[in-house]
């Protein structure tokens, strides 16, 4: 589970966040709206204990992130906007040395169902990541965090950079890790995937959550007409 009380961030007198509170559940995926600058990365950030919060609280499965950073990364998948990834080895390679570190080993065969899982091709699972599409690599990030098996996944514009069948099958697999029992937020600015995939859906604008709603009682037109209507006002 997810949760964040009145967190407050700023930035060389720059507000980022302010009074930021919100809960995912287990078995639920929160979907976060909002344009460039809105907050979203910083949420993510501070819940990786990447930043400290100026105020308020941050925990995921009861801990609180601030003292027990280090035990929370590793209950925790995350998936960045860009993937980085060692360019000399193969997408399988660095799915197996991503998941050594993690203290995980896996058999070839169990690497490369995680890497079929996400959509990658079997013809390119032993291609050097040097050759890879920024699409690709996004696959090879999808499955180093679905390896892990964790019980919360953190996502930074997950789709980037991949094409409408990769990017539905991530749809998928989210949907999969959520059915599990994961508790997944997921920052985004693709309104239809939101949409799409989320149970509840929250609109970030200038740090402010300023509408939060359930996806179903929405559609895909009506929510573009409400963001577009927040972020114009």
């Amino acid at each position: 589970m997810i949760k964040i009380q009145n967190v407050k961030k700023s930035f060389r007198g720059n507000v980022a966040l302010q009074d930021l509170s919100l809960q995912v559940n287990k078995g639920e995926i929160l979907g976060l709206l909002g344009a460039n600058g809105a907050g979203k990365t910083t949420t993510i950030n501070l819940l990786l204990g990447f930043v400290a919060p100026d105020q308020g609280s941050l925990h995921i499965n009861e801990l609180d992130v601030r003292n027990n950073t280090a035990e929370v990364r590793q209950r925790v998948g995350y998936i960045p906007e860009n993937v980085n990834l060692y360019e000399y080895l193969s997408g399988l390679e660095n799915l197996d040395y991503f998941c050594r570190l993690a203290g995980l080993k896996y058999s070839r065969s169990e690497l490369a169902g995680f890497l079929d899982t996400t959509g990658l091709e079997g013809a390119a699972h032993d291609k050097k990541v040097a050759e890879y599409s920024k699409g690709m690599r996004q696959k090879v990030g999808i499955a180093i965090a679905y390896a892990k098996k964790a019980t919360v996944y953190l996502l930074d514009e997950p789709a980037s950079g991949l094409d409408p069948l990769a990017s539905n099958e991530l749809s998928g697999i989210l949907r999969k890790l959520a059915d599990e029992g994961a508790a997944i937020l997921m920052a985004s600015h693709d309104i239809f995937r939101v949409r799409e995939v989320c149970d509840r859906i929250g609109i970030l604008r200038s740090g402010q959550l300023i509408q939060e709603l359930a996806a179903a009682d929405v559609t895909a037109n009506e929510l573009e007409k409400l963001y577009l209507k927040f972020m114009k006002s």
